[in-house]
């Protein structure tokens, strides 16, 4: 603290403005200028000089536009930062999203609760804290001296107590591990070892981040637009602003909006629930297969659904408010190739004997278009056997499900396409001048007042992981099935792809995912061994998702100008405490709840539809393996030529791009995310991404492109309170209803209402509650 505050006592001051200027109205004041000069001497003296100093002000702001309207370029490097309010909020507020998160997450309808609700509770408490704690000094003019107190509640302990929440938003991957070793497969997994796997896996990829800040936080191209939803928060709640004619603050934009979702929420939260999804088209043919098939939002095609819910928009594609619309129009242009393409086209010419079963499901068939019996084909050493497995016959999946997989192959090939062609240059220029002096934004200027954090802290905790990881995959082989050589082949696979899908997040706000070839590559070389799949997909997928998060937070310190060191300290603090937590109410969960993850079990909320996905993906990948499922011995062997697609598609972007230079908008076809755009389905589902898609457009396109000056006001601060609002009302209604079981029983709470749309519409097939065709 003392070091720092000797640093802001440099002859410079960096209290700057915001220059909210585009490059027309640059062009103006360059013309201002010009046209000082004929002026009187006078004038000249008493203007040119801060005229051409807003003009290099503007020049050094982020090219980015929505940066340069929503991020300060001021900093106060005197405010204090690692304060007692810092730390006791910060944990209190990492343990409880950590909590609670994992506690829903395992629940029908997941309620995953946002950073943003920690970010606005912790404001009061803040303010609180600094008018009621003593400012006495403690051990005073000693190197120990220290104050509970230092001042008024600031915006930079705010950040960081923001970060320690960042921490336990979400969800933690690697309990899906845990939870389907114990719950589905009923196999031994210890705690301790359900530990070291989830600290490493969350921990690893911390590593590699602070090697790639360079590319990824540094450069004011990557502007990472999330991170501006929680800039325009903070200002929100820390800036002094002046209501406007006729108008409001963003504070009282705030609190109204927060106060409208809270509310609202109670709808499809507890009394109105089939807000979730208004699938019409399922009222008006109540007895109709094909009917329900297009238009149920749950289990169909999803044609003309809608979800009046922000959880329903929200959920898996994350805010559409924060999405650029060129990204939104990308995973709109996916989405719908494949949902009202791809998908129908393949199911209706009956391809892989697509009829038998649903056109829209996560669940694993025999050829009869029944359910598997995965337990019959397990050995006594938790491994396929394979005379079981013929007798049961081969694995079937739905139309969707096998698709979703081969766009998977292609957003894989297409995401390293895209960044060889289209940022290739920028990547190798950076490479070369990482250790010159480069030209540098107003933010990156800034940060260089700080003392950086050295990269050998970095490469420190990556061995340090690595060695931890080997250890436990060798000594506890039984349990986690994963030899040495697959920890080193998944963290190389890890940091190779860091890099392009860092620069996609970092402009798009989309990120494609690694689980599905890390599950491939493992299932190939190792098949048979389910928990080694799992455990191979984590530490290969998830420790670069984790850099990714990591990064995105460095980023989010770079705008509010925190100082790395404690940036990094943070970080590390905040993740161990979320890693302790999820996995002890995990824990606690799985061994008092009795039926867990069993969707048979009536009235039951704690179905657990992602680790559902999880546990049917380590039967394709692990158990039985990509051979006799996607290789020469299954039946989806075509599918691997979405590989090629997925490599050529960028191409063809590219050379049109280069064809046509005139034409700008063709180089905002991303094809890693138009092709990814399904990525997160299933366990998502048509309504969620309708519904995202429709308010990405209203956001993103229409206010955006009229109405701009309500756009970089509200729109971000609209995100943060009805993420803020659906989550409070979701935890009272748990608390006050959910755990006494009360619940209202009458058609509006019948999710979906369209009962026929999981139907198979092959001849002769007979499944339980469906009509049979003949």
């Amino acid at each position: 603290m003392k070091e720092m505050e000797s640093r802001t006592m440099e002859e410079e001051t960096h209290e700057m403005s915001t220059p909210l200027i585009t490059k027309d109205e640059k062009v103006e004041d360059s013309k201002n200028i010009s046209s000082a000069s004929s002026s009187s001497s006078e004038a000249i003296a008493a203007n040119s000089k801060s005229e051409i100093q807003q003009l290099q002000e503007t020049e050094e702001n982020s090219p980015v536009k929505q940066v340069a309207l929503t991020v300060p370029t001021t900093d106060d490097p005197s405010l204090p930062v690692l304060t007692f309010r810092m730390w006791v909020l910060g944990t209190v507020s990492c343990v409880l999203l950590s909590f609670l998160n994992q506690f829903f997450w395992y629940r029908t309808e997941p309620l995953s609760i946002t950073a943003i609700s920690a970010q606005i509770a912790v404001v009061p408490l803040g303010q609180l804290m600094a008018a009621k704690i003593t400012d006495r000094v403690f051990f005073k003019g000693t190197r120990w001296e220290f104050t509970l107190n230092p001042g008024p509640f600031n915006v930079k302990e705010h950040v960081l107590i923001t970060i320690f929440a960042n921490s336990g938003a979400g969800s933690v991957y690697a309990i899906h591990v845990v939870t389907v070793v114990k719950v589905f497969y009923k196999k031994h997994i210890t705690f301790f070892v359900s530990l070291i796997v989830i600290i490493t896996t969350q921990v690893l990829g911390f590593g590699w981040a602070g090697i790639f800040r360079r590319y990824l936080v540094e450069p004011a191209a990557m502007w990472w637009p999330a991170n501006l939803v929680q800039v325009s928060l903070f200002r929100a709640l820390h800036e002094k602003e002046e209501r406007p004619k006729g108008g409001v603050t963003r504070i009282q934009f705030f609190l109204i909006a927060f106060t409208c979702s809270f509310a609202y929420y109670v709808f499809p939260g507890y009394l109105f629930q089939m807000l979730t999804s208004l699938s019409w088209i399922c009222w008006i043919y109540p007895q109709s297969v094909l009917a329900q098939q297009l238009g149920s939002g749950l289990y169909g095609l999803g044609i003309g659904a809608l979800g009046i819910d922000w959880s329903t928009i929200s959920s898996y594609l994350g805010s559409p408010l924060a999405s650029p619309w060129f990204a939104t129009a990308n995973v709109a242009v996916g989405f719908f190739f494949v949902m009202y393409i791809l998908t129908p086209l393949c199911y209706w010419l009956n391809v892989y004997k697509a009829k038998t079963f649903p056109i829209f499901s996560d669940e694993l068939f025999t050829s009869t278009g029944q359910e598997y019996n995965i337990t019959a084909i397990i050995d006594s050493h938790f491994h396929l056997d394979i005379a079981a497995y013929e007798k049961e016959g081969p694995l079937y999946l739905s139309t969707f499900f096998a698709m979703t997989y081969g766009v998977g192959f292609a957003a894989l090939t297409a995401t390293i396409m895209h960044v060889a062609l289209f940022h290739g240059r920028e990547i190798w220029e950076q490479s070369k001048a990482s250790f010159q002096e480069t030209k540098m934004d107003i933010h990156t200027k800034l940060m260089r007042k700080y003392k950086q954090v050295p990269e050998s802290w970095f490469v420190c905790i990556l061995l340090v992981n690595i060695a931890a990881t080997i250890f436990a995959c060798e000594y506890y082989n039984e349990q986690l099935q994963l030899p040495w050589w697959g920890v080193l082949l998944a963290c190389g696979i890890a940091i190779v792809f860091t890099l392009p899908i860092g620069i996609i997040t970092a402009i798009t706000n989309q990120t494609p995912g690694l689980n599905i070839i890390t599950e491939y590559i493992i299932g190939y070389i190792y098949p048979g061994y389910p928990v080694a799949n799992m455990c191979f997909k984590v530490y290969g997928y998830i420790s670069m998702t984790q850099a990714i998060t990591f990064l995105q937070d460095f980023k989010l310190g770079h705008y509010m100008k925190i100082p790395p060191r404690t940036m990094f300290m943070a970080q590390i603090v905040g993740t161990i405490i979320a890693c302790l937590t999820y996995l002890g109410t995990a824990w606690w969960l799985m061994e008092t709840i009795p039926d867990m993850c069993d969707t048979t079990a009536s009235n039951s909320v704690w179905t657990c539809p992602s680790d559902t996905v999880f546990y049917d993906a380590s039967v394709i990948w692990g158990l039985i393996g990509p051979r006799r499922i996607f290789g020469d011995l299954g039946t989806y062997e075509a599918v691997n030529w979405f590989f090629l697609g997925g490599a050529i598609a960028p191409i063809l972007v590219w050379l049109a791009a280069k064809a046509f230079p005139q034409q700008e908008w063709i180089k905002l076809i991303n094809m890693p995310v138009l092709i990814g755009a399904t990525g997160m389905m299933p366990p998502a589902t048509a309504v969620n991404y309708t519904s995202w898609i429709i308010l990405g457009f209203l956001s993103g396109f229409v206010v955006y492109r009229y109405r701009p000056d309500l756009w970089q006001r509200y729109n971000y601060v609209l995100s943060g309170s009805l993420d803020a609002g659906l989550a409070f009302m979701g935890v009272l209604i748990y608390l006050c209803l959910g755990l006494e079981n009360i619940s209202v029983d009458w058609w509006g709470n019948n999710l979906d209402g369209c009962s026929l749309a999981t139907c198979p519409t092959a001849k002769g097939v007979v499944v339980e509650g469906c009509p049979v065709f003949s």
